[in-house]
């Protein structure tokens, strides 16, 4: 147990001890001058003391040109510097970014400059003058303008005394322990993994006041963790009981009526699901049928959760609050209470459902020479798992072989089409894990796209394609202004792209640079070289890295880079994707002849779809993280080989091919030399052998250490 004391007061220190306050006050009603009395009224001064302190602040703030004297005796924040507001990003180290709207860079706040903020709070910060343009800005931080959370996840330490105790975070941004007296601990024992609720954090204390509100369990269990990774990423795991209530009293019957009024009627048409295995909810099917003039229909049939979804509901509260569906190695955490997600808006076999749907005439080359967009009906005749539809593809027989052949050819002339476009593709293999029945894991297995994943991948892509162009396009092509959510991707960055170059040069590899086709047709030749290969997964990872993130928008200024479409939204996964639901309210209103909406509130929900987005997808690498450090703990001893996927000032990282589960080896714990860091070549070097161990090498690793708590693996460099 680490020994904390706990201070309620900070070292008296009069220089500045009312600045932030004044500030805060003065922030507070920027429009309003408020005289020395006045604001000593607001900070309850009264000894003449603390009232020399307080004249002497506001004349070195008068100073510093952070406020100024409006009338005489007057003062008002000046309103020419810059106070902004934005969200807090605090790095492992301490120090901190602070990202604003509307401005290109990051603000930089010092570790002593944060106040009280937390990762992900709402932060107003006042920003230094800066003389020097190419320095980045620095400022520091105001006040707390919101909480990204208020409940914490971490190890509970009782101290010795038993009269408090602290709750050490488990998020390494966190830099500060929440303070729990005795008669909050609430039955929690020394050693468990806890949520904490912040109560309070009093200006002269240097920790968090907390209560400790729910046990979690061992540190080490897979449920414990699995809940801590969700709570600490601020992802609700279970639904309130209102907005469960709501969801089982929708009518969720097929209705005749609703079919013959609003809806074609395609329940006639083959038409089954291509999923994974352990897949529970299934929101797009395809249908498939030959025309009189030998043209194929081919229908691409997605969920109807507007239908069931509608605004003003809690149903819609919650889901766009969540946004997203979130993956964890072990479970889902739906967007979607299981009525809707498992059963009403699922296209179950053997079940009619409502769906929208676009229908597309296709000919042999799989060129769309009609299209219709609407509300239907279906009726899946059968569900296929991935391994079943590769299986017929390969040969094998098999329900409704022909109609699977036929979209597989037409997908693969598709998917052609894409690539000779320029599009690039990332066929990463993704590690699984073979759970027992606590959801520990005892295998891994590799996930591997093929034809019959490209299969679906193509026709969503298709249907997300052409939804978005003929919302946002007329008749001959031209640009609308209609309102819509795009998927948007934009370019790499040069500077990466260049980096990559130098970098995969020392394996024999090239990059053609000179224009946007040419970057796109070398990087996938890069990527098909490497396959195979002991450098493909570094060399696909620093690929991926170049480039940029992709997010939601109404504006399309970019289109889709990576996927080389000018117009790209996502409409096919409205039970797991927020910005799907909002696609299909829009395409309805266009095909109603409805006007196009005010951007600007779909514009806000786009940013927090995209924000919610990011943090599934680290959620999902934490609970990756802690798995394979779980499963890598009966091998600590072991001997494997690996390949040297990482390289920093304090250690080099490690991946054991067998199971993609990377380690480190720390410099100080390598006894063979003294080395150090070779930041340009990516490598690390003796300095009295002149040895190199450097991106890529193939080295000889033995598992030291299994940090679960950590969620990191520690290996000892055998050569």
């Amino acid at each position: 147990m680490s020994k904390r004391k706990f201070n309620s007061k900070n070292k008296r220190n009069t220089s500045g001890k009312f600045n932030q306050k004044i500030l805060e006050i003065l922030l507070k009603n920027p429009n309003k001058p408020q005289n020395y009395k006045q604001i000593a009224s607001a900070l309850q001064i009264t000894s003449i003391i603390d009232r020399e302190i307080l004249i002497k602040d506001l004349q070195a703030l008068l100073a510093d040109k952070k406020i100024k004297e409006s009338d005489r005796g007057k003062f008002r924040v000046n309103a020419d510097q810059h106070y902004l507001m934005g969200t807090i990003d605090i790095t492992q180290s301490g120090t901190a970014y602070v990202t604003v709207d509307g401005i290109e860079d990051d603000i930089l706040i010092a570790k002593n400059k944060k106040k009280n903020a937390l990762q992900g709070d709402v932060v107003r910060i006042y920003v230094y003058p800066n003389k020097n343009k190419k320095k980045r800005q620095e400022g520091e931080v105001i006040d707390v303008v919101k909480r990204f959370k208020t409940l914490f996840t971490g190890v509970f330490e009782m101290q010795p005394s038993g009269k408090y105790g602290f709750v050490v975070m488990d998020n390494r941004s966190l830099h500060v322990d929440f303070y729990i007296p005795k008669d909050k601990f609430n039955q929690a024992e020394n050693g468990q993994k806890v949520v904490v609720e912040m109560k309070d954090w009093p200006e002269d204390a240097d920790n968090p006041f907390g209560e400790i509100v729910e046990i979690l369990g061992n540190p080490e269990e897979t449920n414990a963790e699995m809940h801590a990774i969700l709570l600490e990423y601020n992802l609700p795991y279970a639904f309130p009981e209102e907005v469960e209530r709501e969801a089982q009293e929708l009518d969720v019957a097929i209705h005749e009526e609703e079919i013959q009024a609003n809806r074609r009627d395609m329940r006639d048409v083959v038409t089954f699901t291509i999923d994974p295995k352990d897949a529970k909810d299934f929101d797009d099917a395809l249908s498939l049928r030959k025309l009189e003039n030998g043209n194929w229909e081919v229908g691409v049939h997605i969920a109807d959760v507007t239908h069931y979804v509608r605004p003003g509901t809690l149903l819609e509260q919650e889901a766009y609050n969540r946004a997203t569906s979130v993956y964890l190695v072990d479970r889902v955490v739906p967007m979607l209470p299981e009525n809707l997600s498992n059963v009403a808006c699922s296209l179950r076999p053997n079940e009619d459902k409502y769906t929208f749907s676009a229908v597309f005439e296709m000919d042999e080359n799989a060129k769309v020479i009609n299209q219709w967009y609407g509300r239907t009906a279906i009726h899946s005749d059968r569900r296929f798992t991935y391994e079943e539809a590769q299986e017929i593809i390969e040969g094998a027989e098999g329900d409704f072989k022909d109609e699977i052949l036929t979209l597989d050819r037409l997908a693969k002339v598709l998917r052609q089409k894409r690539m000779k476009d320029g599009a690039i593709t990332f066929d990463k293999i993704e590690v699984k894990f073979e759970l027992d029945e606590n959801n520990n894991p005892i295998g891994t297995y590799f996930k591997i796209s093929k034809d019959a994943n490209h299969l679906i991948e193509e026709f969503m892509l298709l249907c997300n394609r052409k939804v978005s162009e003929y919302v946002s396009t007329d008749k001959t092509g031209k640009p609308n202004n209609n309102t819509f959510v795009y998927r948007v991707h934009d370019d790499p960055d040069p500077d990466k792209l260049q980096d990559l170059k130098l970098f995969i040069k020392q394996f024999g590899y090239t990059l053609d640079l000179r224009d946007r086709m040419s970057v796109t047709k070398s990087m996938n030749q890069l990527l098909a070289d490497v396959k195979g290969k002991p450098e493909e997964n570094l060399i696909e990872t620093l690929a991926v890295r170049t480039m940029s993130k992709a997010k939601y928008s109404t504006e399309n200024d970019v289109g889709h880079y990576g996927l080389a479409f000018k117009y790209y939204s996502h409409f096919t996964s409205p039970i797991r994707r927020y910005p799907d639901m909002m696609a299909h309210r829009l395409l309805q209103l266009y095909l109603d002849g409805g006007k196009s909406p005010a951007a600007a509130p779909l514009e806000e929900k786009c940013i927090h779809s995209s924000s919610r987005e990011k943090l599934a997808a680290e959620a999902e690498r934490e609970s990756i993280k802690f798995m394979q450090v779980k499963y890598m703990e009966q091998f600590v001893g072991e001997e494997f080989y690996g390949f040297i996927t990482g390289v920093q000032e304090y250690g080099i990282f490690v991946e054991i091919p067998e199971t993609r589960c990377e380690g480190m080896i720390r410099l100080r714990n390598m006894e063979e030399d003294s080395f150090y860091f070779d930041e340009k070549n990516y490598a690390i070097v003796g300095r009295k052998s002149g040895i190199i161990y450097q991106l890529g090498d193939k080295v000889m690793i033995k598992v030291a250490k299994a940090d679960l708590r950590n969620k990191q693996l520690d290996f000892e460099l055998l050569g």
